[in-house]
């Protein structure tokens, strides 16, 4: 203890600060133990890229990948007697052609990808968590379905195609880590998906099928920079998955090293409050898992992480 499975660096992701090796060094500093970088997978069309990106190459964005991935297994050696860092990627599914594109690039770099970032950050094309107005942009590309009383009304329409992308994307790829799980209310907090049957079921689906297959359904702490209570997921989804026999584990969702565990006092408050019993992380196997991929999952009891030292350096940490 403590571990994050997620984050990134202004090295190699616009919209984060700092190089990658201050991320791992702002880690080791706060005790970290065990320690995921997972930039970016890259996207592949022009209209795809964001604002802070403007005058880029598309080709840039894979070279940059390729220096990330030689860069972070250099700090993995480099300071393997201080942290243990695992390289992962965090997977971007805004067309069809991003799978396609993910696929060849596990089959290319599946040697040095110890884990995967299974996320969704588009609907219909569109960014979700840029800022309001695209978000709200993703929503209304729904209008021009059917106005029929039943249909679901449009915000229905957004979260199933959210949650059905994300479906899609654990089949194919079976990411060792969910990362936000319910993104999609974002700019929605107190969005009930139990009082939307036809969400739900797909909620439900969802995480009977990562449970399946041994997926960690992450507790993101950047939720509480972002307003809300809890980390993603929600407290429906988080009580579902618990109710399951899902998994969770610890993720930061830092982008900078100023951002390093940034709100795991909060986190930890949370969870204590809940009644969490266990947590856990990735480490490095021997065997593969389902996924192709040298990476297993380690359980902590109530016992193990709640009395850790690392909780009373993440004091302060709050924003």
């Amino acid at each position: 203890m403590p571990h994050s499975h997620h984050s990134h660096s202004g090295q190699f992701c616009r919209h984060a600060k700092g190089t990658l090796e201050d991320v791992v060094k702002a880690a080791i500093n706060q005790k970290f133990r065990v320690f995921g970088i997972s930039e970016h997978v890259p996207r592949y069309r022009k209209e795809d890229l964001y604002p802070e990106e403007d005058g880029l190459e598309i080709e840039e964005l894979s070279n940059t990948f390729e220096k990330y991935l030689d860069e972070a297994h250099r700090l993995k050696k480099a300071y393997s007697q201080e942290i243990s860092i695992l390289v992962g990627l965090e997977t971007e599914f805004i067309t069809q052609l991003d799978l396609e594109h993910l696929s060849s690039a596990i089959q290319r770099h599946g040697c040095v990808i110890d884990y995967l970032v299974g996320s969704i950050h588009h609907v219909n094309g569109i960014p979700i968590d840029f800022d309001r107005v695209t978000y709200e942009r993703a929503v209304a590309s729904f209008a021009s379905a059917s106005n029929s009383s039943s249909t679901p009304d449009i915000l229905d329409r957004f979260y199933e195609a959210y949650f059905d992308a994300q479906v899609e994307l654990m089949e194919k790829f079976h990411p060792e880590i969910i990362g936000h799980f319910d993104l999609c209310r974002l700019y929605e907090p107190s969005i009930q998906f139990r009082s939307r049957p036809n969400i739900w079921s797909k909620i439900e689906r969802n995480v009977t099928f990562g449970i399946s297959y041994g997926a960690l359904f992450e507790l993101n702490a950047a939720a509480f920079r972002k307003g809300w209570r809890t980390p993603y997921p929600g407290e429906d989804i988080f009580e579902l998955i618990r109710h399951k026999g899902g998994r969770f584990a610890l993720s930061d969702d830092s982008h900078g090293p100023l951002v390093v565990g940034q709100n795991y006092d909060r986190l930890f408050r949370f969870l204590r409050e809940v009644g969490l019993q266990e947590i856990w992380y990735l480490k490095q196997s021997d065997r593969e898992n389902v996924g192709g991929r040298r990476v297993e999952a380690i359980k902590m009891t109530g016992d193990e992480w709640l009395n850790d030292e690392f909780w009373n350096f993440a004091a302060g940490t709050s924003e």
